[in-house]
């Protein structure tokens, strides 16, 4: 291989001729944009002074699937009026192919089909064309091997020569070795990027991510090094806002990492941005305020070297402050990422209050994704490297040294813990096609997916769909469990159901309740440019498949969270016909309400100030809530550092308030597009907050014991040493860390094995209504004996007729002892109406039948005697009963689940998260108390409390056998 090192290389003029390409790549995993998002992008651009965009949609079929297929005439008159659309606004459109996946490089019947697919789109107006090999093994077939000598040289010799046959147009070629990480054995001694800037056509300019697939900082050097090798500046292709690897995360900070300076050492930055367009408006923004950014001006080389201002501003708002410290004698011509982000902010208000629809029920636009759940290590379906030793990250002036062990853990907890969707294999999604309709992605389900050869099951059946909801997700339904290929049909992906809590082991011996399962891998898209995405059945010589279904396709988050495309055309349906506008009570969005939601996600290695400040206030307060169990048993507040505890508490609440403000703003924006592509972030963060507010709120009784921290510690959370450096430091690529922020505040809970507590169904259709989790008081008895009334037979209300002295019966045989013993394990949710639910619990059921006995027993015996039950029906008469039997009664008596409990709500709660919400402030209340484990009791015909127990991670205790009864129980 030749020196190279001292070479020319070209000097970057782009800068100084205008000839700089700043804009935006179409270029993730899953359901791509729609033209009408398009056309407003374009919009958008020429009014922020950007000029490209490359079409470069992983799953549209003929862009990557189907590669060799030309455009049908309906598809060719989308593409040409999209192509023109961007030339109305002066932006250059890249078409690009992604031909790699099963392409012969030496085949000039492939070579033939490509150029064909090419020209047919120049044919439509374009003059800019792309291809992309990233994402596929670098291995060339036997036919290949035989005429080149290596695979840079047949995708070069590909290339140059589509390249020269459309007339040497504007040319952009991903290489497969697109960053440092991938670059074999490092990018200087890369003999496949050294043949590409040697080789390639010297106008073609080649994309780059920078030191990883994800950068958290671009550098110099980086680009330095690059740009050596290729004989030219790079264009960076730029993950920074990429969320297509994780479902729980959506990033709205601004354009940061990326200094100013390396603008003339670059040829362009083009952002490949969040599946969701509409969250796509900050980074967007903020990329163009970038590239407008005067090089020539004098700067503070503290805020503006190549690590860039908000990296030194992090470590300034540990303390939980907001980060609105912006210099303020910050020139104009200069960049700040935070003051960007304000501008940035400032134009997005305007976008709430346009009135747009949406299609279909609020859907996860990422593909389905398969964690290893041991994501850190080198692994071919992450393609991450790690040092076997250690690494050192360097955070502010203090230097951590992380362990790779740690790491390993760390990684082991994200894929656990946050990584709902790897409970179970993922679904296959169907293929996509954007190009035949303004408003909707379409599936067009006749053709055969050939990355995945298992058929999608979909059965528009509107037998099927009949459902009938008595109670918080329990539906009953015709017994179709089974689609005709024995996977899960749509209906029980979409009804809330647990695939795990479907399998219940049943251990003869012993009570295994611990719900954590092992994942079982299946390949799929992990990374925004994932190396191991080839199709199982290769397109190449597939029989061609008429177009003559066409499905809409509404991707529907199920209760797995795999975020798994489901094809439903009984779901799409315009927003008017699902939700009601009269219902609908707008309240404009503010600015405080949008700075509030970029914080809560903000960018891949760092969250906003206001972020910091729940993490840092929640974390606080459970680690000095001893000094609330002194204060409250003295009725004496008076310390400072108790004064100090309930001040922030209050702080704790109101931001917790601040949340839902944004929550219930948002849910009555005008824009019902924008709407959908945020509202499952925010419905899933508010309830976190909200819990971590109700447990405050828990524990500001003291009702714990002083032992309580080392119950309550959690296992590995942004608290641990190490996490919040390796997080920050960007020595991982970001999917080792999933779930953001929302897993960070969940980790905080102390339910260590409560994963599953996590995993919530988005309701399909926006709704405002806040749920609020809070300790019960005295004054909450009638009401939650109501409830409990309105619940009690299973799941509903006693149909037949009770005699006024009766009508405490059953709530004074199920809730009562609960609420006079332990009021302190108690707790109710209400909304906006008032209570519609409650949870209650002992934390030793040994001693609470004790006390039972002595304590409430006897009065009961009194208000009930066995005579006035005699003229009742049955259920009546076994409450009645029950009391006078007590003694007799054969009861459980666990080591492993100590505790008791109940948990009921009304009808009317139809949010599938509201139960798991509450019950996971029970459990932390016990854990608080050191109990591990908590069992709950039924008759065997109460198939809907078995059912509704199953879904909270319940399973049956075949040990603990009682006649006539169902024991089921969980560790936490």
């Amino acid at each position: 291989m030749a020196d190279i090192s001292n070479l020319p290389v070209s000097e970057n003029l782009n800068t100084k001729n205008g000839n700089f390409i700043c804009g935006v790549v179409e270029g993730f995993y899953g359901r791509p944009w729609t033209t009408e998002q398009r056309k407003d992008l374009f919009q958008k651009m020429k009014k922020w002074g950007m000029d490209s965009y490359v079409y470069a949609p992983k799953d549209d079929y003929k862009h990557r699937a189907y590669w060799r297929e030309l455009y049908t005439v309906e598809e060719a008159e989308h593409l040409t009026g999209l192509i023109q659309a961007a030339k109305d606004q002066n932006i250059t459109f890249y078409y690009a192919l992604s031909p790699g996946l099963d392409i012969t490089y030496s085949s000039s019947k492939e070579v033939t089909a490509l150029k064909r697919k090419l020209e047919q789109v120049a044919q439509f107006g374009c003059n800019a064309f792309s291809l992309l090999f990233d994402d596929i093994e670098p291995e060339m077939s036997e036919a290949d091997k035989e005429i080149f000598q290596s695979f840079a040289q047949a995708q070069v010799s590909v290339t140059n020569e589509c390249y020269q046959h459309l007339g040497q147009p504007r040319f952009l070629l991903c290489p497969t070795q697109y960053c440092s990480t991938r670059a074999v054995p490092n990018v200087t001694n890369s003999e496949y990027l050294n043949t590409l800037g040697s080789k390639l056509a010297q106008e073609i300019d080649i994309m780059w991510t920078g030191q990883k697939v994800i950068s958290r900082i671009l550098s110099k050097e980086n680009i330095q090094e690059i740009t050596e090798v290729l004989r030219r500046p790079p264009v960076i292709w730029d993950n920074l806002h990429a969320n297509d690897y994780d479902q729980k995360r959506v990033f709205l900070g601004p354009y940061s990492g990326r200094s100013p300076d390396l603008i003339p050492k670059l040829r362009g930055v083009l952002t490949n941005p969040n599946c969701e367009y509409g969250a796509n408006f900050i980074a967007i923004h903020t990329l163009a305020q970038w590239s407008r950014c005067n090089v020539d001006a004098q700067r503070d080389p503290s805020l503006n070297d190549t690590v860039s201002a908000d990296i030194k501003l992090e470590t300034e708002t540990e303390d939980g402050m907001s980060g609105e410290d912006v210099p303020s004698t910050l020139s104009p011509n200069m960049y700040h990422p935070r003051q960007a982000l304000r501008n940035a902010i400032n134009e997005w208000l305007p976008e709430f209050s346009k009135h747009k629809s949406a299609w279909g029920p609020i859907a996860k636009p990422q593909p389905a994704v398969a964690v290893v759940p041991v994501p850190i290590i080198p692994s071919i379906n992450t393609c991450m490297s790690i040092t076997s030793t250690t690494s050192t990250s360097s955070t502010g002036n203090s230097s951590t040294v992380v362990n790779s062990n740690q790491l390993q853990a760390l990684a082991e907890v994200c894929s656990t813990v946050s990584c709902t969707d790897s409970l179970v294999n993922p679904m296959p999604g169907p293929v996509m096609n954007s190009l035949v309709s303004d408003t909707k992605v379409v599936c067009n389900d006749s053709i055969p997916n050939p990355i995945a050869p298992v058929p999608i099951p979909v059965t528009i059946d509107s037998s099927e769909s009949k459902t009938v909801t008595l109670l918080n997700g329990t539906l009953i339904k015709p017994d179709k469990s089974k689609s005709v290929d024995g996977s899960l049909n749509r209906d029980q992906l979409r009804d809330g159901t647990d695939i795990n809590n479907s399998k219940e082991n049943k251990d003869e011996t012993s009570m295994n309740t611990d719900t954590s399962l092992s994942n079982e891998s299946s390949l799929s898209p992990s990374e925004p440019m994932d190396c191991n995405s080839t199709p199982n059945i290769s397109p190449a010589h597939g029989a061609k498949c008429s177009n003559e279904s066409n499905e809409d396709v509404a991707m529907s988050e199920n209760s797995t969270s795999s975020g798994s495309m489901q094809v439903d055309g009984t779901q799409m349906v315009t927003e008017n016909n699902a939700e009601s506008n009269s219902d609908r009570k707008v309240i404009d969005l503010t600015y405080e309400d949008l700075a509030l939601l970029c914080d809560l996600f903000y960018l891949p290695f760092e969250h906003g100030g206001q972020g910091l400040q729940l993490l840092q206030e929640f974390n606080w307060l459970k680690s000095n809530a001893h000094l609330v169990i002194a204060a409250n048993q003295e009725k004496d507040r008076s310390s400072p550092e108790v004064q100090e505890w309930f001040t922030r508490a209050e702080k704790m609440n109101e931001m917790a308030q601040s949340v839902n403000r944004l929550f219930q703003h948002m849910s009555g924006c005008n824009n019902r597009e924008l709407l959908y592509d945020l509202y499952s972030y925010i419905w899933d963060i508010s309830g976190v907050i909200s819990l971590l507010n109700s447990y405050i709120k828990w524990l500001a009784a003291g009702q714990f014991p002083p032992s309580m921290p080392s119950y309550t510690q959690g296992t590995y959370t942004w608290f641990s040493k190490g996490w919040k450096e390796t997080f920050m430091s960007g020595d991982q690529e970001p999917w080792v860390f999933r779930g953001g922020l929302t897993a960070d505040l969940q980790r905080l809970i102390p339910v260590d094995s409560g994963n599953d507590l996590f995993v919530y169904k988005v309701p399909d259709v926006p709704t405002n209504r806040v749920y609020t989790i809070r300790p019960y008081l005295p004054t909450d008895e009638q009401i939650v004996y109501d409830v409990c009334t309105r619940t009690c037979k299973d799941g509903l209300e006693d149909a037949l007729p009770y005699p006024k002295e009766l009508k405490n019966l059953q709530a004074d045989r199920i809730v009562g002892p609960y609420l006079t013993l332990h009021p302190e394990f108690c707790f109710v949710i209400e909304d906006e109406a008032g209570v519609v639910g409650y949870a209650c619990a002992s934390p030793d059921y040994k001693k609470f039948r004790v006390k039972q006995e002595i304590a409430w027993i006897p009065e009961m015996c009194k208000k009930y005697p066995l005579d006035l039950g005699k003229d009742l029906h049955k259920f009546a008469q076994d409450a009645i009963s029950y009391f006078h039997s007590f003694k007799d009664e054969i009861y459980v008596s666990s080591p492993t689940h100590p505790s008791s409990m109940i948990c009921s709500l009304l009808p009317s709660v139809m949010d599938q998260s509201v139960s798991k919400r509450l019950v996971t402030c029970l459990l932390a209340a016990l854990r608080a108390n050191g109990s591990f484990g908590v069992h709950v009791l039924m008759n065997v015909a109460d198939s809907y409390t078995h059912a509704f127990y199953g879904k909270l991670g319940f399973v049956e205790n075949t040990h603990e056998a009682i006649k006539g009864k169902i024991v089921m129980g969980r560790t936490f």
